[in-house]
């Protein structure tokens, strides 16, 4: 096509179009329409254009979600979802039957040179997979690997990359799985994480793995990789599907087209995985004759800027910049306003040269084009996409997506989508903390009978405390949530292999919206009322790191199962009337804490980081057994693995502190106390016992009371005093740090009620009731009111979440995150706790 011709009937049809032009948010169920024109900047139409919103495409509108926002549509033959917010910054004009006229196709510029690598050759083969989501790029990297990988934080980025060693044939590989992503700019970590990966870590060879059933989406991936000049073998994945629907693609015409060799794949069943890895050897020993430096063609215009920048950046004197960064690469990403590259070409010496020219020709370029020179780049990427697919594929019918239709019309239907909804959170909550309950009951069984065994070997002393309370109690807190975590990935696994996670997060974004969270985070938050920590691991379902941070800070507000043993003592001794209305009010305050505390971070620490809600709606697949094992396993390792240190440590921390000094001084000498009693002829046994057990619960008392734990309760007791707290509360609170089902077996022991009680036991509900102040200006007043009761129950909600949630917080973001929920959320439960009791104390 002429150059100017092209021009001149872009800008033409743009102003011809706009008469008639609306807003895609104004578009009705089961309209199509094409865009002319993308509004906004910065991140929105960054993500916008490259998910495929590019002038001269089809959209076609499918449903409103229940609550009506946000609105699923059809695109280059998947399904999307935008809010309606985002859908009015795009401007569209009924479809007549021509799409796709605005995209420039200008083809490839061969360069006429073999690809050869820059590593040294040997039989250890480095690999990185990239590719979009959805696309089976995991499912492909635990069938080749065997799932034996280890994950990790590389370079110190907050996002995982599984890596595997393993053996085929006389090579050695190592494969990394990096983060989906659809592409790789600067707007997500992972995006970002990517990319340095592949400049920094130089992998031999780039697996891209691309979904057969969305080549144009996909391929936009691929067409990043082209220009950042690496050697690339993409793996044509779901083949079967493509199959299936009886479309015609030459991909072999293709890969030689763009110098990429093509190898088609069905990862789930493992077809295909021998013929990709052969041709891996092949490439990274330079025995393929299609790999060569082939680059887009991206127009008369932005080809002499690229090449005008290029030849700046490729002088000698900038080796140490073009020893990493391909200088077209380079030059193209400074057109498209990369931050990111403006900051790395700050190493070459002529910077400022390059600088002022990439300034001058992304001026020239608006002027000449009309357009913002990164959409310039984007519809240059599509138009090429489109061109190429057009020589190389005939699409086949669409049986697929007609299913997916006809599943999705029942599941997000606007009457009936809420209810299986609901009933799906239901049966994943069920399932996880009540069918979880028995192994977790055998596993607790277990952790008992080898403490009793280990307590019956070893003789007294500290060790033996140590083994038995310490470690044994601590390893026994951490492998008792095991089966809530594998029960839970199990359902998270269905739902994310299925589809239906996507659509869970279309019913529920508008609601979730309201407090600056994805659709997603209704899933974590829901699990918290459970566990808060298979929630906060939940939160990796959230691709945005800004929305799994958010969700991972509000998590602890959701009231988890292992404060309902205090809530339950605390309202059966003092709330005789309303019992259950007084227990919902505990459960709302935590939601509308979590609402509030949402907004409120949402403005404060993430409001720079917005990205639009554009969320692809993938077609339903049935999950394979082999998958969701794997995935189960994973996460269970990785739960045992890499909260099991922080949270044993932890352990034998706060046993330490309740076990120490042994040296205490006693009032009275209960052994000897003890001993008499055992010898008295005038007590019945029943007598001796009851008379025993008192002075071991005394002397335990006292033990307690004199150990560096309750010298702290004693030292916090005039900061909790305003709250209405005495000391014996404040060690019950700081108990809690290690788990909060300890406060009750606390409070057993500080109130005389014994060590093995729970929420029901009779004699500390009495013993509760009953208690006074000793000393002091209240003395003789009663420690515990209804408002006392209360406002307890309102910081045990909401203070300090246990050790292993922020264990979990920790393996899910970092130590920065952790502390800053230790430390503001127990903020907030004192702030709180002493306007209500303080407030109350003026009514009652």
């Amino acid at each position: 096509m002429n150059r100017n011709h092209h021009n001149k009937q872009r800008k033409g049809h743009r102003n011809s179009g706009f008469k008639s032009a609306h807003l895609l948010s104004a578009a009705h169920t089961g309209e199509e329409v094409v865009i002319v024109n993308v509004l906004g900047s910065g991140p929105f139409r960054k993500r916008i254009t490259e998910m495929g919103f590019v002038k001269g495409k089809k959209v076609k509108v499918i449903k409103n979600a229940p609550l009506q926002d946000p609105v699923e549509y059809e695109i280059m033959g998947y399904n999307i979802s935008l809010r309606r917010t985002e859908a009015s910054m795009i401007q569209v004009i009924p479809f007549t039957g021509e799409e796709s006229e605005f995209l420039p196709y200008e083809g490839m510029i061969d360069r006429n040179i073999q690809k050869a690598s820059t590593n040294e050759k040997g039989k250890h083969i480095r690999i990185a997979l990239v590719g979009n989501p959805n696309c089976g790029k995991t499912t492909l990297f635990n069938y080749a690997s065997g799932a034996k990988e280890h994950v990790g934080n590389y370079s110190g980025v907050t996002v995982d990359a599984k890596v595997a060693y393993f053996k085929q044939g006389k090579n050695k590989f190592k494969i990394a799985d990096l983060p989906g992503t659809y592409s790789i700019t600067e707007y997500t970590p992972e995006e970002l994480y990517v990319r340095d990966y592949i400049i920094e870590q130089k992998p031999d060879v780039v697996v891209n793995v691309v979904d057969a059933s969305n080549l144009e989406r996909n391929l936009y991936l691929t067409t990043q990789l082209i220009d950042m000049d690496v050697k690339v073998v993409v793996a044509l994945n779901i083949y079967d599907e493509l199959q299936k629907k009886g479309a015609k693609f030459d991909y072999e015409s293709l890969g030689a087209m763009v110098g990429i060799p093509i190898i088609p794949t069905v990862a789930s069943k493992g077809r295909g995985l021998d013929e990709l890895f052969k041709k891996i050897v092949e490439v990274h020993e330079d025995r393929d004759p299609i790999v060569r430096k082939i680059d887009i063609n991206y127009g008369f215009e932005i080809e002499k800027a690229i090449t005008q920048i290029e030849d700046k950046i490729a002088i000698d004197a900038n080796k140490k910049v073009t020893d990493k960064y391909s200088p077209r690469y380079l030059a193209i990403k400074l057109i498209e306003g990369d931050k990111h590259t403006g900051l790395t070409i700050q190493a070459c010496e002529n910077y400022k040269e390059i600088r002022e020219l990439a300034d001058k020709r992304i001026k020239l370029l608006m002027a000449r084009c009309d357009e913002n020179s990164e959409n310039l780049i984007t519809d240059a990427k599509y138009g090429f996409i489109a061109g190429a697919l057009k020589e190389t594929f005939v699409p086949g019918a669409i049986g697929r997506r007609q299913r997916t239709e006809v599943i999705d019309n029942i599941l997000t239907h606007r009457v009936f989508g809420f209810p299986i909804f609901i009933f799906f959170m239901w049966l994943m909550f069920q399932a996880t903390f009540t069918l979880g309950s028995y192994p977790m009951d055998w596993i607790d069984a277990g952790v008992s009978l080898l403490s009793q065994t280990v307590s019956n070997l070893m003789p007294d002393g500290s060790l033996k405390d140590l083994l038995v309370d310490g470690i044994i109690g601590g390893v026994g807190g951490v492998i008792v949530f095991l089966p809530n975590i594998v029960i839970l990935f199990f359902f998270i696994s269905l739902m994310e292999d299925t589809g239906y996670m996507a659509r869970a997060s279309f019913i529920m974004d508008k609601l979730m919206h309201k407090m600056g969270l994805h659709g997603k985070s209704f899933i974590p938050l829901v699990m918290g009322f459970g566990c808060n920590v298979p929630a906060v691991m939940a939160t990796r379902t959230l691709e945005n790191r800004s929305d799994r941070l958010l969700t991972m800070m509000i998590i602890p507000f959701m009231s988890c199962s292992a404060r309902l043993p205090v809530y339950v003592l605390l309202i059966s001794a003092f709330f005789p009337t309303h019992q259950g209305l007084v227990l919902f009010s505990i459960y709302f305050i935590g939601i509308v804490m979590a609402v509030l505390i949402g907004l409120l971070f949402k403005k404060v620490f993430f409001k720079k980081k917005e990205v639009p809600f554009v969320m692809e709606l993938p077609p339903y697949r049935v999950p394979t057994i082999r998958n969701t094992s794997v995935h189960m396993w994973n996460k269970s390792v990785q739960y045992l693995k890499k909260m099991g240190g922080v949270i044993l440590v932890a352990s034998i921390l706060i046993w330490a502190l309740g076990y120490f000094p042994k040296n205490v001084e006693y009032t009275r000498d209960y052994d000897q106390l003890i001993t008499q009693t055992e010898q008295s002829t005038t007590l019945s046994e029943l007598e001796k016992n009851d008379v025993i057990a008192e002075l071991q619960l005394d002397k335990e008392n006292e033990r307690q009371v004199n150990s560096y734990i309750g010298r702290l309760g004693h030292g916090i007791e005039p900061v909790i005093r305003p709250l209405g707290f005495d000391w014996k509360i404040g060690v019950s609170i700081l108990t809690g740090l290690a788990a909060k089902e300890i406060v009750v077996s606390t409070m057993g022991v500080l109130y005389h009620a014994g060590s093995e009680v729970d929420e029901t036991d009779e004699t500390l509900l009495q013993r509760l009731q009953a208690q006074t102040y000793q000393v002091g200006e209240k003395k003789g007043e009663k420690v515990f009111s209804p408002l006392v009761a209360y406002v307890m129950m309102i910081f045990i909600l909401i203070y300090f979440p246990c050790v292993a949630v922020i264990a979990a917080i920790r393996k899910e973001s970092n130590w920065k995150w952790a502390v800053f929920t230790m430390v503001y959320t127990t903020g907030i439960a004192y702030v709180l706790s002493l306007i209500v009791y303080q407030v109350g104390s003026l009514f009652i």
